[in-house]
């Protein structure tokens, strides 16, 4: 395990648990949903990696490049896909201090997924919070498609209200995208509403300005992904946690209709993308 240190942020990461964080805390205060004492399962930890896709691909069957894919379905979401390789492999640690760590993963090509990549996140603890940048590059030498995505579980405290500015939701069936629609034929999250009001949510959101806030009264955290303009939130009802998720494309992205502006990319030999995000505490109200 790797603890790292900033004024008043602690964070602890495990590299062997799919690169995730453990913890996130401020002055004492849990920010991110802390991961229970001996877990074993990426899914109890507080934040993990999305590589080389996020959330679902329908059966875990696609086409690209002119030819039939199957990846498989994920144990415990059968049918489908979930999340890439990235949150249920070992990466290792390439650089640590007492502020900082980069973690690194190589995957060569595969039935989980047939094209060679390499990815990195680089975790970095300042007075300001907690800044994730993940990158991927393709390794292999053929194009390949490619998504990346972080997903943060943020302490929801009771009282918790969300500030997420988004006009369109994907709808769903199975969880897969049907339609996309205005944000309000499910939730709409733009007045900072109170999570606790808000009906089960497992949706992609589009349009989203890259900014969130939630609040509560005893603190709350802000979060902020520079140019991600989608964001999945997972808000099950009555959960201490709040999922707030930014990711390069949509869920099923590799089903998408031909023109559909999925935000799914192909990478060339050598390529690489990337996306950032960043964790900080709201500022004090003046006295």
């Amino acid at each position: 395990m790797i603890r790292l240190e900033a004024g008043d942020w602690r964070a602890e990461l495990e590299p062997r648990l799919g690169g995730a964080v453990l913890s996130l805390t401020f002055r004492g205060r849990p920010i991110l949903r802390p991961t229970p004492e001996g877990a074993d399962d990426p899914l109890q930890t507080a934040c993990f990696p999305l590589v080389p896709y996020a959330n679902r691909i329908r059966r875990g069957r696609f086409r690209f490049d002119g030819q039939a894919r199957a990846v498989g379905a994920t144990p415990g979401f059968e049918p489908h896909a979930l999340h890439g390789v990235g949150w249920r492999t070992a990466w290792t640690a390439e650089q640590v201090d007492a502020h900082a760590a980069v973690l690194t993963l190589r995957h060569d090509a595969g039935a989980d997924w047939p094209w060679a990549f390499d990815a990195e996140q680089r975790l970095v603890l300042s007075d300001d919070g907690l800044s994730i940048v993940l990158s991927l590059t393709n390794r292999d030498d053929r194009a390949a498609p490619a998504g990346v995505g972080l997903h943060p579980y943020f302490h929801r405290p009771p009282d918790a209200r969300l500030t997420l500015a988004a006009p369109r939701v994907w709808l769903t069936d199975d969880l897969i995208p049907r339609a996309l629609a205005p944000a309000d034929a499910l939730f709409d999250w733009s007045g900072g509403p109170s999570v606790a009001d808000a009906p089960f949510v497992d949706n992609a959101f589009d349009g989203w300005t890259g900014e969130a806030r939630l609040a509560s009264s005893n603190g709350g955290a802000v979060i902020a992904a520079p140019g991600v303009d989608r964001v999945h939130v997972y808000a099950p009802q009555g959960a201490d946690f709040v999922c707030i998720e930014p990711v390069t494309h949509r869920p099923d992205a590799l089903n998408a209709p031909d023109g559909e502006p999925s935000g799914l990319v192909v990478l060339q030999p050598g390529q690489s993308l990337s996306l950032s995000m960043r964790i900080g505490a709201p500022p004090e109200p003046r006295a």
